[in-house]
């Protein structure tokens, strides 16, 4: 029987680098190594929703509140602004907004606009995010928004000869936008935008050199960019192209592409914009369809976009 022990206990020594051997293959089956690492996401691509006139990739966080105000002013270059302190005396365009953030990459937003008296409600959802590795280049999102023109009837229907029912719903306008964003590296962001803008009511003019009628429906496409320059400051870029035969060529009416150029600050909870552009509109409902301002005759403005995040609720998870 002693004899028997000794054999188990020799047995069991001997057996022991095999056993420990054979847990070790065990836990290697359900180690973190072995498991395929999440791809991380690419983040802060643009410090803020709004790039000069174009919207961003970036979305509200969840939880946060999002208060905007942007600003235009007149005319800096054209001969006489001297007398409106280079356009300082004069408010081209003032919008107040509020978006608020239900996911991290869904949001929803109102805001008010100077221009035509405009309230939106707007809604911004990004579904698809760059990674590190590549394994999905782009980022992209869609935004949308609908907004109405609160002016009053006489100068609604100004410029017009319509005799027929006036209608709430000529008021109204809809915008959608398809956004593409690459993050270049740590210092360049670029973003492709595609859009299409319907307006329930338009004035009915044509080009008087092409005979081209005014369309309901236009669509146009935009680029970006942003550049670092500091650790806290970028300059910022964006334009945009509209397909419209009714504005080309058109001299008695002449219509530009709107051209924004930007310096961004950040300053702890503020994202300051200091901004130049030829759009006296901010709503893309508005500057879109009616930039009739151009940078080679010094119709360009100075303005400021400037947000302030607030923490409404903060996520458990």
């Amino acid at each position: 029987m002693i004899f028997k022990r000794k054999v188990y206990a020799i047995l069991s020594i001997a057996s022991l680098p095999f056993q420990i051997l054979a847990q070790e293959d065990l836990l290697s089956l359900v180690s973190d190594s072995n498991i395929k690492p999440k791809s991380e996401k690419v983040y802060a691509m643009f410090k803020t929703t709004k790039i000069v006139n174009l919207q961003s990739i970036e979305s509200v966080k969840r939880g946060e509140l999002d208060f905007r105000i942007t600003h235009r002013f007149g005319d800096i270059g054209v001969k006489g602004t001297e007398h409106t302190a280079f356009g300082f005396d004069i408010a081209s365009d003032i919008r107040f907004s509020f978006d608020y953030g239900i996911r991290d990459n869904l949001a929803i937003g109102i805001g008010r606009s100077k221009q035509k008296e405009a309230i939106d409600l707007s809604l911004k959802y990004r579904f698809l995010e760059q990674t590190v590795d590549n394994k999905i280049p782009l980022t992209m999102a869609f935004y949308t928004n609908a907004a109405t023109n609160a002016q009053s009837l006489s100068n609604f229907y100004a410029g017009t000869n319509w005799e027929g029912e006036k209608k709430f719903a000529h008021r109204i306008t809809y915008f959608s936008q398809l956004i593409l964003a690459r993050k270049i590296n740590k210092n360049i962001s670029l973003e492709l935008l595609g859009s299409y803008l319907h307006r329930n009511f338009i004035k009915g003019e044509v080009n008087t050199n092409n005979s081209a009628a005014e369309t309901n429906d236009l669509v146009s496409v935009g680029a970006a960019a942003r550049i670092k320059i500091t650790r806290r400051m970028c300059i910022l870029a964006d334009y945009v192209h509209t397909f419209s035969k009714f504005r080309q060529n058109n001299t008695s009416n002449p219509f530009y592409s709107p051209i924004g150029l930007g310096l961004e600050i950040e300053t702890g909870g503020h994202v300051f914009h200091i901004t130049w552009t030829n759009s006296e509109a901010i709503l893309e409902n508005n500057f879109i369809a009616n930039t009739k301002s151009n940078w080679l005759d010094g119709q360009f403005k100075l303005g400021f976009n400037i947000s302030r995040a607030f923490v409404v609720h903060r996520p458990k998870d």
